[in-house]
């Protein structure tokens, strides 16, 4: 055998050696990616709802609605919740429409009305997801009494500090002044730098309420604060709705409100935990 055929056929084999090497490889890399793919675990878990973490709970969370009943609830003067206007849907609360609500065997309808906790709260941090419907209102209020709101009219409206829901886009009271937009302490404090999800997708509200500061937050920033007692809070007050009901202002142990403004709305995921001041 000739030197140039000896030399062509060693190349000829060195050219397979490495053919088969780089295919190994190949194999290797594509098994190694279809196992990665089957193993790697789903990054869009969705949490349950009205469940309280191991890590929540340690902070001293409570869920004020379990998901499935209204326990720890009942109507502002009721005993129970306002038949027909409240719902549980689909894991949350919902206010059903006031124009769908059946009618009394007389042909009246029958009477709506804010519902509240059972529990009543002094220094707290809420949270909970809230939606509304197109065109809708409804609110969150705190710092609630049931004797004083019972003695004002309407029937079944609770008087207190409320954290506005609104359509911003749709409804006309986001035109009569920012701080009748969603997240506004309503009436008062307008919310600033906000980021509102439209009507019919949930958004998360968070209020903390302690001593005399509360601070309102929408979907993870806080929108606005504010200090009871203090000369600027007054003025706000007295350019109010509020101005003439007596002690309104006054910081109290008073009771979470949802509020039955006709419209549809929905909550869920609603916790609290208590805050020690000292």
């Amino acid at each position: 055998m000739s030197d140039c055929l000896k030399k062509n056929m060693f190349l000829l084999r060195l050219n397979l050696v490495c053919i088969a090497a780089v295919s190994l490889v190949l194999i290797s890399f594509s098994l190694s990616c279809v196992s990665n793919q089957e193993t790697e675990p789903s990054s869009t878990i969705t949490p349950e709802l009205n469940v309280l973490t191991a890590a929540e709970k340690a902070e001293g969370w409570i869920l004020l609605f379990d998901g499935k009943t209204f326990t720890g609830w009942r109507g502002l003067g009721r005993d129970g919740i306002p038949e027909g206007h409240w719902i549980i849907d689909k894991g949350a609360i919902k206010k059903v429409p006031s124009g769908d609500v059946p009618l009394q065997e007389d042909g009246q309808p029958l009477q709506g009305g804010d519902i509240m906790t059972t529990r009543s709260f002094e220094n707290f941090e809420l949270y909970l997801e809230w939606k509304i419907c197109p065109a809708g209102n409804s609110g969150i209020k705190y710092n609630v009494s049931e004797e004083m709101s019972t003695s004002y009219p309407p029937p079944y409206a609770a008087l207190g500090f409320e954290y506005q829901i609104l359509d911003d886009e749709k409804h006309p009271d986001a035109q009569r002044g920012t701080n009748r937009t969603s997240a506004a302490l309503y009436d008062l404090i307008a919310p600033e730098g906000k980021t509102l999800k439209p009507a019919g997708e949930f958004n998360t509200a968070r209020i903390i309420f302690r001593g005399n500061h509360g601070e309102h937050w929408l979907n993870g920033k806080k929108v606005l604060e504010y200090e009871l007692g203090t000369p600027q809070m007054d003025v706000l007050l007295a350019a109010s709705k509020y101005r003439d009901i007596q002690g309104f202002a006054d910081k109290r142990k008073g009771h979470i409100i949802l509020q039955d403004h006709t419209d549809t709305a929905w909550f869920r995921n609603i916790m609290i935990r208590e805050i020690k001041l000292f």
